[in-house]
């Protein structure tokens, strides 16, 4: 069984974040790990309040796994500051995981913001160089290039221009957009666009962290970077499909979609 590791903040809902993440992994039958670098109160209404860990025990949770267990790939999540994303670069550049999945969490749907301002520069010239592919959304990708994206020409170049800052790839999630949901990926090949069908669906909360994460499911196993993209856009497509009605606000997309209906019944 592959062994993955999640880098990123807690979501007291469970929709989002380290556990959206260690669901993700579990589903598509991986061992889940957590290094847990901010905690989060929020709900499918949104983020309340927000705290980032200590570097020292966000360090020590990286050493426990990595003295212990095996660990085939990593994704990061929300950091918080520059002093977590210093910390984890630190730990990373020493461990070297052969697959390393950057999501940049800068800002919650409903506007908290969960990264700080003058973390994103450190984010960039840290975790970048380590990376073997960024998941930026649009809003994210606007502010590390300080560029608007209004289409899917704008999209290419912003996937290209985050790619020559240092990742090995970079994949721009076109959510934002209006029209057809497309993602664009820019790798060693040039680029490629993802067209999937745009879902009229209330329960898509933890899709960003769900789909690095499953990317990082399917590299483990071996899949090229590409099959990868597309294999985990179709799985998530299928969660937000079959999304839980679960809170007042944006509910979680169903990670176990493939096992269970709903209501919870065996498939």
């Amino acid at each position: 069984m592959k062994q993955l590791l999640s880098i990123a903040g807690s979501d007291s809902s469970g929709g989002a974040g380290i556990q959206a993440d260690l669901k993700t992994f579990s589903a598509l039958g991986a061992y889940g790990m957590s290094a847990i670098c901010a905690i989060t109160a929020q709900n499918t209404t949104g983020v309340s309040a927000s705290l980032v860990l200590e570097p020292g025990l966000i360090v020590r949770q990286l050493d426990a796994v990595f003295d212990d267990i095996r660990v085939d790939a990593v994704k990061i999540g929300m950091l918080g500051d520059a002093r977590a994303v210093r910390a984890v670069a630190g730990v990373l550049r020493a461990r070297r995981p052969p697959i390393l999945v950057l999501d940049p969490v800068m800002v919650s749907k409903s506007g908290h913001r969960l990264l700080e301002p003058d973390a994103a520069s450190a984010l960039v010239s840290l975790l970048f160089p380590l990376a073997s592919l960024v998941t930026p959304n649009i809003p994210e990708a606007e502010v590390l290039l300080g560029e608007r994206i209004v289409d899917l020409a704008g999209m290419e170049k912003a996937a290209t221009a985050l790619r020559s800052l240092g990742s090995g790839a970079a994949l721009v999630k076109g959510g934002h957009l209006e029209g057809e949901a497309v993602d664009v990926l820019a790798d060693g090949e040039g680029t490629r666009s993802y067209s999937g069908e745009r879902i009229a669906a209330k329960h898509t909360h933890g899709t960003g962290c769900s789909l690095s994460s499953a990317i990082a499911a399917f590299m483990a196993r071996g899949l090229p970077l590409r099959a990868a993209v597309g294999e985990a856009k179709v799985w998530v497509a299928a969660g937000i499909r079959e999304g839980l009605d679960i809170g007042s606000g944006c509910g979680p997309i169903h990670h176990f979609h493939e096992f269970y209906d709903a209501e919870g019944r065996p498939r």
